[in-house]
């Protein structure tokens, strides 16, 4: 809260909060992450204020929790913001839980300052394919000579996101955010140069996506040494970064053609694909038949 108050009003251009989910988990920094529901969301109402007053005209808020608790906080920034999306990522984030639906997704609210965003360019996704052979798994039949070259609309339902579970780009024990998600938000709502703020840094997934993409950025975390260790060599990093641009604004992945034509199944040449996606690939067809 020190911090928030002391930034300049209408400067943000992406506000993103990944808080604490008030589940009683030990934090390193001993907070109290087992309060009364009214004070949990007192709390975070506190906060979203401070980020509201930051954002600029047309610039966007993002937060990230549990559906419990963006149905409550989502309902009070409709107060002050506009509301864009509701968007789920699905994602199994805890144990089934007996005599309820299993849990499967978190929520990720999005929110304007104004009418529209002044920023808004999304991510288009590759068509989903079957791993196994490579197929498509939706039929676009007469459609595929109109399909963008660049993939797919982004939609609100986020099913490629994967939980960070490999040691090499997990930077903290528990409740990593993927480099994926980051770049997503990033890319969509900020242009190179646009500021960006996330007060809960955690192990620094925005601040590291921020940095590659060179967007500035700002923040803060009640215990940095994982921050500090990750920026002291962003290798990793980089080349996670440079594996998630190459299936990006792309047809199809250079994998999913690549198994086709090892299958001796090549996609139609209907299809609209970009050089770039055709050069990533090793093999000699070139991707189309």
């Amino acid at each position: 809260m020190s911090m928030l108050s002391r930034l300049e009003s209408n400067s943000v251009d992406l506000a993103f909060a990944d808080p604490p989910f008030n589940l009683g988990k030990e934090y390193a920094s001993k907070i109290n992450d087992d309060l009364a529901s009214h004070e949990y969301v007192a709390w975070c109402e506190d906060w979203l204020l401070q980020m509201i007053r930051a954002l600029k005209p047309g610039g966007t808020l993002m937060l990230w929790n549990l559906p419990k608790w963006n149905l409550l906080l989502g309902a009070f920034l409709a107060k002050h913001l506009t509301f864009r999306n509701w968007i789920s990522v699905d994602i199994k984030y805890s144990l089934p839980i007996s005599g309820r639906l299993y849990p499967s997704h978190y929520s990720l609210l999005y929110f304007v300052k104004g009418d529209r965003p002044a920023i808004f360019h999304p991510d288009r996704t590759p068509i989903s394919c079957c791993r196994h052979c490579g197929g498509e798994l939706k039929d676009y039949g007469g459609y595929k000579n109109k399909m963008n070259p660049k993939g797919v609309n982004l939609s609100d339902v986020w099913t490629d996101i994967p939980p960070v579970r490999h040691s090499k780009y997990k930077k903290r024990a528990a409740n990593a955010l993927s480099l994926k998600l980051m770049d997503r938000i990033i890319s969509m709502c900020t242009n190179e140069g646009s500021l960006v703020l996330d007060p809960f840094g955690g192990s620094g997934t925005t601040f590291v996506a921020a940095e590659l993409t060179g967007r500035r950025w700002i923040g803060s975390e009640l215990e940095c040494s994982d921050i500090k260790a990750r920026f002291a060599d962003l290798g990793s990093d980089a080349s996670h970064m440079r594996s998630i641009y190459k299936d990006k604004n792309v047809l199809f992945t250079a994998a999913d053609i690549n198994r086709r034509n090892k299958l001796g199944r090549p996609l139609s040449n209907s299809y609209r694909i970009e050089q770039s996606a055709i050069d990533d690939c090793d093999c000699d067809s070139g991707g189309t038949s």
